[in-house]
């Protein structure tokens, strides 16, 4: 499946060959630690093949970025940061980021949308925040994305074995202003180089809709915020999104303000469907971990 190509069960000879050794050089450095009678890998196939497939399968490339993003990792104590994490604080910012809408795209991606608009009337709230805690919130909403979202959908069914590890996102422009979106610019390309540079290949289809008449003269500026692989990645759409949608998200699932049937909006929590319901019940609060 082209959709899937360079993820696991989709491998050239070639591909393979790159993880091997991508595999090796990690060891060599101890960023990895292959699995063992007692224990599982340090890192699974699906994360060591997103830096691969940044770096277009280029091992030593590969390894450059994972080792950055250890340094990164380590600097900013990722781990402990999302053990930690004030569940009441985790909840309350969700609305300054990407919602994940409790859906998923024809092949199992989760599907999540930003309306900036929605964003924009809270602004004040969010300034209010410390620059540094703002980043420790955005380090643990990826984290939830990474740890909970992509394995739940990748133990759902989908329209393939492939572990899911990347998600659908609508970005919706509709009522934003220029002044609200040259406000709001630092915030979110402080968010976009953060996945860019430590959550690679997590972004696999951007659908920007209602995009207002000035879009084009920021469009350059902002598509400095994404490597090129993001940039390729990324849809703009017109007031009527629906039809191109369509052609990636089930109508049941897709919501109505976008062409869908599905009665979600922005401000609300993930509306799981009947499968993740079956799986877990109810969407948990806070930093998780799905768990097979």
């Amino acid at each position: 499946m082209e959709e899937f190509a360079g993820h696991v069960g989709h491998l050239t000879p070639e591909q393979s060959v790159a993880l091997s050794e991508f595999k090796a050089k990690l060891s060599e450095s101890n960023l990895y630690t292959p699995a063992s009678d007692d224990s599982p890998a340090s890192h699974d196939d699906p994360t060591l093949l997103r830096f691969l497939r940044a770096r277009r399968f280029d091992p030593t490339k590969a390894k450059k970025q994972f080792a950055d993003t250890h340094m990164w990792r380590t600097k900013h104590d990722v781990d402990k940061l999302f053990k930690e994490f004030d569940p009441v604080e985790f909840e309350d910012a969700k609305r300054f980021y990407p919602r994940w809408t409790g859906r998923r795209d024809k092949d199992g991606r989760p599907l999540y949308v930003y309306r900036i608009a929605s964003v924009s009337k809270v602004q004040q709230e969010l300034n209010a925040v410390p620059p540094e805690r703002r980043y420790q919130r955005i380090i643990v909403l990826y984290e939830v994305m990474t740890r909970f979202v992509l394995p739940l959908c990748s133990k759902l069914p989908h329209s393939t074995t492939t572990p899911i590890s990347s998600v659908t996102t609508i970005i919706d422009l509709e009522d934003l202003s220029f002044g609200a979106m040259w406000s709001l610019r630092n915030h979110l390309q402080e968010a976009s180089r953060l996945a860019t540079a430590n959550y690679p290949e997590t972004l696999h289809t951007i659908a920007v809709v209602n995009s207002p008449s000035y879009f084009p003269k920021i469009w350059d500026w902002i598509k400095a915020w994404f490597d090129e692989g993001t940039r390729k990645k990324i849809f703009v759409l017109g007031k009527d999104p629906g039809p191109m949608l369509y052609n990636i998200i089930e109508k049941k699932d897709l919501p109505k303000v976008y062409g869908g049937e599905l009665e979600w909006v922005y401000e609300d929590g993930p509306l799981l469907d009947s499968d993740t319901v079956e799986e877990i019940g109810e969407m948990p609060k806070g930093p998780v971990v799905f768990t097979v």
